[in-house]
């Protein structure tokens, strides 16, 4: 049996533009925080994961941080890098490898959208030709083929967009701290049907870290440990309807790496959905959080739309999801994201969220994070 592993300290960097500041500087900001959360200083980090898509590499941050020798891995997995890396982190402390370890992710994109290269992905020139490396397109073409297929209207899109510009008006690290309405969300310039602009997030700036240990540095130092009840990381089966992939390969419905992802980490912590208090999904835009309310299990496809109008995923809901604001609000430094949500649930269940804090202190929460080409990574969190 693999030992317990809790997360003691946890932090952020603010996301958003901040000119002057460099990818490196908000990883070394959110690493500080988390060893003050956790009251640890560096040299108490015995291994450590990192990852950044473009601000560079994280085992140079040791620079800053300090020359202690330890081991320090480079991760990159797109959207996913963050989970990526606490899978890591967590599962050198299960192995024994180390008793306190730590996960980092951070980036510094510039304005506009991302530009991949079909090469780096292992993708003939014509995909870039055609248009298919946008990821805008395949957003629009994904969530528009959903909404057809289950009866979902786009005016629920906007409804998501607009909870999340609300929550991250409560949230003083957001990016977007200015509620938009969902009229106004609707009416805005359309990028790729049935999306418009205010219903993406903008690739953005910010670092988040997190710090795990074994069960026996929790009853050393105390504090206030999360425990992780389960955490998953699984790659696309085939047949799947992925970023840079747009197409339904084999027969019946595509399969989605989200589903795979959740069910194993529900069935790893031995609950259900059903049990779940605050909730984070990734929301690059605000399609992706109403497939991936489905694809983890919350609800049957077609059913988000009522459980949206009736308030259900709001903060006072029966399942608040994305109470930080999400991607949408936040934006996504492609490193940090899975982090920065994992950071989320940790201040909520420790009931430290403030004015976005979840009513009847929550005691479970599940964060899932995904990423191109098809990666998805879960977590299960309790206090």
């Amino acid at each position: 049996m693999t030992q317990p592993v809790s997360i003691i300290g946890s932090g952020l960097s603010r996301f958003g533009r901040q000119p002057g500041v460099t990818g490196r500087q908000m990883a070394v900001t959110a690493i500080d925080t988390a060893l003050d959360d956790a009251g640890l200083t560096w040299p108490d980090i015995e291994v450590a994961f990192g990852g950044s898509d473009g601000s560079g590499l994280a085992d140079t941050l040791v620079a800053e941080l300090g020359f202690t020798g330890i081991p320090f891995t480079n991760v990159r997995n797109g959207c996913a890098t963050g989970g990526s890396a606490l899978f890591s982190a967590v599962n050198a402390v299960r192995s024994g490898v180390a008793e306190i370890a730590l996960a980092v992710g951070f980036d510094k994109h510039p304005r506009g959208a991302f530009d991949p290269r079909p090469a780096d992905w292992g993708l003939p020139e014509g995909y870039g030709a055609a248009g298919l490396m946008v990821t805008t397109q395949f957003f629009g073409a994904k969530i528009g083929r959903y909404l057809r297929e289950h009866g979902i209207s786009s005016a629920t899109l906007a409804k998501v967009a607009e909870k999340a510009y609300r929550n991250g008006s409560r949230n003083p690290n957001a990016w977007r701290q200015e509620p938009i309405s969902a009229e106004q969300i609707a009416a805005a310039e359309m990028v790729n049907d049935p999306l418009t602009k205010y219903m993406f997030c903008s690739p953005g700036e910010g670092g988040a870290a997190v710090i795990v240990a074994g069960a026996s540095v929790v009853r050393r130092l105390g504090g206030r440990p999360v425990h992780l009840r389960a955490i998953s990381h699984r790659t696309r089966r085939f047949g799947s309807f992925e970023v840079f992939s747009p197409a339904i390969q084999g027969t019946g419905e595509p399969t989605s790496v989200s589903a795979d992802a959740a069910a194993a980490a529900f069935e790893q912590a031995g609950i259900g959905p059903g049990d779940i208090d605050v909730a984070q999904l990734q929301d690059t835009e605000s399609g992706a959080e109403v497939m991936h309310m489905a694809e983890c299990g919350f609800c049957a496809h077609g059913e988000q739309e009522a459980m949206i109008a009736a308030g259900a995923t709001e903060i006072g809901g029966r399942l608040p999801v994305n109470t930080d604001g999400g991607c949408i609000a936040n934006g996504e430094p492609i490193g940090a994201s899975g982090l920065r949500q994992v950071h989320e649930i940790v201040t909520q269940l420790r009931g430290e969220a403030g004015a976005r804090q979840v009513p009847g202190a929550p005691k479970v929460g599940f964060t899932h994070v995904y990423g191109a080409p098809g990666i998805s990574a879960c977590t299960v969190l309790s206090v």
